[in-house]
């Protein structure tokens, strides 16, 4: 009879620390749960440079004439103060067009047909590729800097990553290069409604942490 006692007794003391333990588990959960996220860094980029070099991919979509148009590949990207080189290459690593922007004048070569030269960029990147390429906004935005619609300076920070430019361009900085300090962009989104042939244009630019 004792031993049917102690048996007996020794179920009811299990099952409380079962239920403990469910309790406990719960709380630890819910803790986890309500446990806040990290804040986003509120550090800003670096000061702008003039000189810049770096590589990346590219993704652009378009409307031009009604019709949705999309390319994909890679770039190479090289500034000084005074002029601008580009290299654009399809996902097979072939060249489509090497450009050059200088003050004077945008000159574009796709290595097929003689260079075609005009006075802007935007002009001769409509014309020989069938998008605008916005150079002078890039030379600011792939390094966290832009001039918003207000005409005050603007310096990305993880924490603040999206501004509209003086020129119409909505710019978000969706991802940053891991570990750098100050915070360096690595994928930016750019779009702009022109009202004109070529509509709803998105650019899509990841760039090869350094």
């Amino acid at each position: 009879m004792s031993s049917t006692r102690i048996g007996l007794c020794a179920i009811p003391a299990a099952r409380a620390a079962l239920a403990a333990c469910a309790a406990a588990s719960i709380l630890a959960l819910a803790g986890c749960a309500s446990t806040p996220r990290e804040p986003l860094s509120a550090a800003h980029v670096a000061p702008y440079r003039a000189a810049l070099e770096l590589q990346g991919r590219l993704s652009v979509n378009y409307t031009r004439d009604g019709s949705s148009q999309s390319l994909n590949g890679s770039f190479e990207w090289r500034q000084t103060t005074t002029r601008t080189d580009i290299t654009l290459s399809n996902p097979l690593g072939q060249t489509i067009a090497v450009i050059a922007v200088t003050p004077e004048a945008a000159t574009l070569s796709d290595g097929k047909n003689p260079p075609r030269t005009a006075p802007t960029i935007d002009q001769l990147s409509r014309e020989a590729l069938g998008w605008p390429l916005p150079v002078a906004g890039l030379r600011d935005w792939l390094q966290g800097h832009a001039i918003g619609a207000d005409g005050k300076p603007f310096a990305a920070s993880p924490a603040v990553n999206t501004v509209k430019t003086r020129d119409g361009w909505q710019l978000s900085y969706v991802t940053w290069q891991e570990g750098s300090m100050p915070p360096k962009p690595l994928r930016i989104d750019a779009e702009r409604r022109t009202g004109e042939t070529i509509d709803d244009i998105s650019i899509r630019i990841v760039i090869r942490p350094e």
